[in-house]
């Protein structure tokens, strides 16, 4: 087999070290946003000895003023606002995770009637493993590690956005490219601390059981699966609960300010004004945070499962075993040279030069990281090895591995710019539909619905390849180092994703703060630049959790020991036709909460403004924290009924119907979950990114269709706001749904093995 190039002595002390640098570098970046004061002074001198160019001091308005307000609203938005809901939310989610944790260790522990005895390995019969109910233990607090670090993980991305976003709004009086730094470096933040502190806990988390577990690395690394199982079931609720929280404000806030009262988007007058800003960080950040961190540990869990059971983990080959690990390290490098040249090496000078900006960190981040995944296959491979595959053993080279990763990582930048060519106004698609509002919200509606679903058609190629490829090389192995190729780059990624939100609260508040208009257009083109780039980071989460799910799938089947899942048995088609529905279920839950979440705030935003004299004249302020109470209120009651389906689905087919009906299920949810994920998530940022093609008039087309509060505006903002909750509620959920389904299966699977299918043992 040969040995590694890599020690594993150097191995032990490189992955924590690239965690340690990317947490410390996260740091870094949060000093120097912080330099931007919200307390009232003058302009400091530049280096040049010449004072900041401000564009308040050139049209006389109030410095002083403005500073203290736009510390106000930010006040207002992160504290009575995002801090208050996510502690709300995380009171609930804690209860469940309690009592979840409660069900592993009670389904784990009766594989083998909670004895202490050590059993057989499940796949070396002539070796003896650690006793079920010790992986029931160690499974449950590896569950509580995963979830844990999600919920912190979202927690911060929450507060650092919620911190930046008003420095956003101040920098820009100097300039786009200040404005764009301050909120770039503090997207950085955010993605250099997920993705350095999730490796982090996984790899101490790893070390710690190997104290109990010994050479029992089977046992070993099924019970870190739980790892992945607490992330992504944080993600769940993060995603649903935040995503409808802010639609719901977005929609109340969208249809009785702009298309009945005709007033400005973020306008102060308008009382769903601080719940939407809210959301953009309980939605896009906190709940991406915990999205893509679940996406990290659920791909690291399915590689690290499956390489116990191959050469790697039958010859205790430590280095070989951690190379998902040194994937990550290398990927949290790469990620921040390629930050280096967003913030240091290059300045944006004009609005147009930000999107091209944030593509360049897309591409530069994965040639890097091509570079970076070869010189780990060389160093911590050996030159030949066995992946364990259904029951075999298949002889891999590390080449071959090499390209499992690569592909897996240009199919994440396919699936990118073909996102990025269907949703952004720069391109013939969205102008297409900004077009067809001529006619009225009907026509802008067919056409955005028939984007979404052509769409899907490249990424689905690019995802089918990928499996293609990477099963051919490395059976399952190679399906989940895909993914975590995908995946590598997430600090780049989260950077650009959280980059878009913090740009549209910085838009908010300058607008509330009475700015300038020169001002607004700048947060406006930092804005839309964000918007797109979040539709890039949809695909790179929807595509990923494809391969993820697909990875998990196969460790499943392998755990549950089926030898083939058949279509055409009975049992496994009624469960593949079951898994196919589920995600329409989902979609029609979140959509309806999102839709009788923003009735309500529809009836309060007209109430307002019919009985608060005043209100229209903005002589009084309006009564914002009743429109918080009913997002935070829907939200949490709103956010059980779709968790529970997604969480219940896997236990209740296992247990009463058994393996071969779950895998039909599994098979059916990813199926059908991919395409509805892409195409909601794309029909919905392309009506956003319509409507602001309209409002900005940039081009003699997109004047023809204004200005703001013409009929084709009017039909624009209709469909923007039915895209609101395909594009940030039910899309982005969906691919939660896939991951969720696959990885609590595969940590069940023990018990779904010994005592599933009950009503098929009974009839």
């Amino acid at each position: 087999m040969g040995s590694t190039i890599l020690t594993d002595l150097l191995t032990e002390i490189l992955i924590p070290v690239a965690a340690v640098v990317g947490i410390a570098f996260a740091l870094m970046q949060w000093l120097l946003v912080s330099k931007v004061k919200l307390s009232p002074e003058r302009s400091a001198n530049n280096k040049n000895g010449l004072s900041d160019y401000l564009v308040e001091e050139e049209e006389g308005l109030n410095d002083h003023n403005v500073v203290v307000k736009c510390a106000e609203i930010q006040n207002a938005i992160s504290e009575a606002g995002a801090t208050s809901f996510l502690f709300t939310e995380y009171q609930y989610v804690g209860i469940f995770m309690v009592a979840f944790a409660v069900l592993i260790f009670l389904f784990l522990g009766s594989v083998e009637g909670f004895s202490t005895k050590s059993q057989p390995c499940t796949y070396s019969k002539d070796k003896y493993c650690k006793s079920a109910l010790a992986n029931a233990g160690f499974s449950t607090i590896s569950f509580l590690l995963g979830a844990i670090t999600s919920l912190v993980s979202g927690f911060l991305g929450m507060k650092i956005a919620t911190y930046a976003n008003a420095r956003t709004t101040l920098e820009a009086r100097k300039g786009v490219g200040k404005a764009f730094i301050t909120a770039f470096r503090s997207g950085a933040v955010m993605g250099f601390l997920l993705a350095a502190s999730g490796l982090l806990v996984l790899y101490i988390t790893i070390n710690l059981f190997k104290l109990y577990y010994g050479d029992d690395w089977e046992g070993l690394f099924e019970s870190i699966t739980g790892y992945g199982l607490g992330g992504s079931s944080m993600a769940l609720f993060g995603r649903v609960g935040g995503g409808i929280y802010t639609k719901a404000a977005d929609v109340g806030a969208d249809l009785v300010g702009k298309v009945e009262r005709n007033i400005p988007e973020d306008d102060p007058r308008n009382p769903a004004v601080i719940a939407d800003n809210v959301g953009d960080n309980v939605g896009d950040i906190a709940g991406m945070g915990s999205d893509l961190f679940g996406s990290y540990a659920e791909s690291s869990c399915a590689a690290l499962v499956v390489a116990s059971i191959s050469s790697f983990g039958v010859n205790h080959e430590f280095t070989a075993m951690c190379y998902p690990l040194l994937i990550s390290s290398m990927g949290i490098i790469v990620c921040l040279i390629t930050t280096l040249f967003a913030t240091d090496f290059f300045e944006i000078k004009a609005v147009n030069e930000i999107e091209p900006a944030l593509k360049k960190q897309l591409v530069i981040s994965t040639a890097l990281m091509t570079v970076g995944i070869a010189i780990v296959s060389w160093i911590a491979l050996p030159s030949k090895f066995t992946i364990f595959s259904f029951g075999e053993q298949k002889q891999v080279k590390n080449w071959e591995l090499f390209f499992c990763v690569a592909i897996g990582l240009w199919a994440g930048l396919v699936i990118g710019f073909v996102t990025e060519y269907y949703t952004s106004n720069a391109y013939s698609p969205v102008q297409d539909v900004a077009d067809s509002c001529r006619t009225g919200a009907a026509t802008n509606v067919i056409f955005g619905l028939a984007l979404g679903y052509k769409s899907v058609i490249i990424p689905i190629f690019a995802i089918a390849i990928s499996i293609f490829v990477s099963f051919s090389l490395a059976a399952m192995y190679g399906i989940a180092v895909a993914a975590l190729g995908m995946l590598s780059t997430i600090a780049t990624g989260l950077a650009i994703d959280a980059y878009g939100p913090i740009s549209d609260n910085a838009g908010g508040i300058a607008e509330m703060a009475g700015m300038s208009h020169r001002i607004r257009e700048r947060t406006d083109a930092l804005d839309a630049a964000g918007n797109t780039t979040a539709a890039i980071g949809k695909g790179f989460a929807i595509g990923s959790a494809a391969l993820v799910s697909l990875a998990l799938f196969g460790a499943f089947v392998s755990r549950a020991a089926i030898s083939t899942v058949d279509v055409l048995t009975p049992k496994v088609f009624i469960g593949l036709i079951v898994g196919a529905m589920l995600p329409y279920w989902f979609s029609a839950m979140t959509m309806k909460s999102v839709g009788s979440a923003a009735l309500k705030m529809v009836e309060e935003v007209r109430r307002q403004f019919n009985t608060i004299p005043g209100l229209m004249e903005g002589t009084t302020k309006p009564d914002y924290a009743t429109c918080v109470k009913i997002s935070t209120d829907a939200s949490i009651k709103e956010m059980i009924p779709p968790g529970a389906l997604v969480m219940l689905t896997p236990l209740i087919v296992g247990t009463f119907f058994g393996v071969e009906t779950l895998s039909g299920v599994l098979a059916g949810s990813l199926v059908s979950g991919v395409q509805i994920a892409i195409s909601a998530s794309n029909t919905g940022g392309a009506w956003d990114n319509a409507k602001k093609y309209i409002e900005a008039g940039a081009s003699d087309h997109a004047r023809s269709l204004g200005p703001k509060g013409s009929e084709p505006h009017k039909a624009a903002v209709i469909g923007d706001t039915i895209g609101d909750p395909l594009k940030d509620t039910s899309g982005p959920s969906l691919n939660i749904l896939i991951k969720l389904m696959a990885v609590e299966s595969l940590v069940f699977a023990p018990f779904f093995a010994t005592h599933g299918g009950i009503l098929f043992k009974i009839f």
